[in-house]
């Protein structure tokens, strides 16, 4: 099986394929362009240095968010515009999930972060159970203050929303935060593929039509408007 994943929860947009062997090629690119750019390009980039093409993938796997509102819907919309050209099955992978999968048979919880702005961040807490990515509570925009009240032990944080506010964290948690390292933080299109390939391995894909973004909270965009045909 060839799955092509894609992840443009952030603003650093990636690009694999992945089979069972394990990653064939994977394009990140973490600089001020928009996936609208840069997405389609770098797609073929990736065909063309596999010498593969879209007809020869099993699937396609896509991060769903939490994230950029804007970086999601582009994403989810290749990803829907590929599945409806080729047929090919399609695995929504949350992002936080993705994120925790970067962290291997960790010890100790694993909490990724992403910015949420407005002083919160979305997270979610992951525990393995041997080798099983097992969720302890589900993706929720807080405030680090609010985390700090549903975690009481050691954790490691990941996720862009760590360095960020590493400070705070550091503050909040004292001893009990721990930091994956910098490399492990960035959303991998490589561990969405992976996660991908496993889902429609198992017949857990989902149909393009039902393809949504985990928003978790609504688009500024349509809360302005909603209270300007309301005033």
């Amino acid at each position: 099986m060839y799955i092509l994943g894609l992840e443009t929860s952030t603003k650093t947009g990636s690009i694999a394929i992945v089979s069972e062997e394990g990653v064939l090629a994977q394009y990140s690119l973490n600089i001020e362009v928009t996936h609208s750019e840069r997405l389609m390009s770098t797609v073929d980039r990736v065909f063309k240095d596999t010498k593969l093409t879209i007809s020869e993938m099993s699937g396609f796997a896509v991060a769903i968010g939490p994230g950029s509102f804007t970086g999601l819907r582009i994403g989810l919309s290749t990803v829907k515009g590929l599945a409806f050209a080729t047929g090919k099955p399609v695995a929504a992978v949350p992002t936080l999930q993705a994120l925790a999968w970067n962290l291997p048979y960790s010890a100790f919880p694993v909490c990724p972060l992403l910015d949420a702005r407005k002083n919160e961040v979305y997270a979610a807490l992951y525990r393995y159970e041997g080798d099983v990515l097992v969720q302890v509570f589900p993706e929720a925009a807080s405030t680090l203050a609010g985390l700090a009240e549903q975690i009481s032990e050691k954790v490691i944080f990941t996720g862009e929303g760590s360095r960020i506010y590493r400070t705070e964290l550091r503050r909040i948690f004292n001893e009990r935060a721990l930091f994956a390292p910098s490399s492990a933080i960035l959303p991998s299109a490589a561990t969405v593929a992976e996660l991908g390939l496993a889902m429609i391995a198992s017949n857990r894909s989902v149909d393009p039509d039902s393809l949504v973004p985990m928003y978790i909270r609504r688009p500024e965009a349509e809360v302005a408007w909603e209270k300007r045909t309301h005033s």
